[in-house]
């Protein structure tokens, strides 16, 4: 077969497939990891592919438009909503420091803060702090930014800043995508900064997602998977995915 044969053919299997490795087309087409990769780098140059951490995916598929937080809020609900209530469990104690970030999950874990337990809440989302701004037992911290849109979350300069002088006892963020090998992932650098700020600023880092977040990888990382101590997802999640996971480190709960 002549390499542009090849590349098609790849192509093709890649948008078809979807997400494949090096080492996997390599044992497909009968060549070397090496000649994969020179494949691999014609086809992202002609934009069909997109290259990622250990293999590639359609290009369509990063760069895709995030989904409007409505369009989001519908999508898995139910296992969102079994994330959210679990993660009241790592909630600190009275008077203790809690961020949250942006997210269709952790907006339904502002919904379910407890009455009898005085928190200081920290969040660039204006969900979130629609949610809080009412509770006695709530003091609100808002950080500033300017606001996305697609997700209603403050990002910028000024949003990393002012996470820089903070230090919270427990951060639930949420991601677009998680993989072992490669981390937390979002498609835009600047929600990717403040994510990353967020992750920081954070003593114990909570990671709400649901069980189709996992092995996807988005455009730009904002945390390896060590940085994480608690993924809190649900039983949609691959046994292979859970051992990888456990093995960097994290804890896995299933809600």
């Amino acid at each position: 077969m002549y390499a542009e044969e090849r590349q098609q053919a790849i192509a093709a299997s890649v948008a078809r497939r979807g997400r494949l490795s090096v080492t996997e087309l390599a044992a497909d087409y009968d060549v070397t990891t090496e000649t994969v990769r020179r494949d691999l780098t014609v086809l992202e140059r002609a934009g069909v592919v997109r290259r990622v951490h250990g293999g590639v995916v359609p290009a369509e598929s990063l760069a895709m438009i995030e989904a409007a937080v409505a369009e989001r809020d519908s999508s898995h609900a139910m296992e969102k909503d079994r994330i959210a209530a679990a993660a009241l469990a790592l909630l600190p104690e009275d008077h203790g420091t809690v961020l949250l970030d942006a997210g269709t999950t952790t907006t339904r874990l502002a919904a379910l803060l407890p009455r009898d337990r005085q928190l200081v809440v920290v969040t660039n989302a204006v969900p979130v702090a629609a949610r809080v701004a009412g509770l006695p037992q709530v003091e609100l911290r808002l950080l500033p930014g300017r606001v996305r849109r697609t997700t209603q979350a403050a990002v910028g300069s000024e949003t990393v800043a002012a996470l820089g002088s903070l230090r919270a006892d427990v951060g639930f963020v949420g991601t677009n995508g998680l993989t072992a090998e490669h981390g937390l992932t979002t498609p835009d650098a600047e929600e990717a900064a403040a994510k990353r700020a967020m992750v920081h600023a954070a003593r114990r880092v909570v990671v709400l997602a649901d069980s189709s977040k996992l092995g996807v990888e988005t455009m730009t990382r904002f945390a390896r998977t060590q940085e994480v101590d608690v993924l809190i997802t649900d039983h949609g999640i691959g046994h292979d995915d859970r051992q990888r996971i456990r093995r960097a480190g994290v804890e896995v709960v299933l809600a």
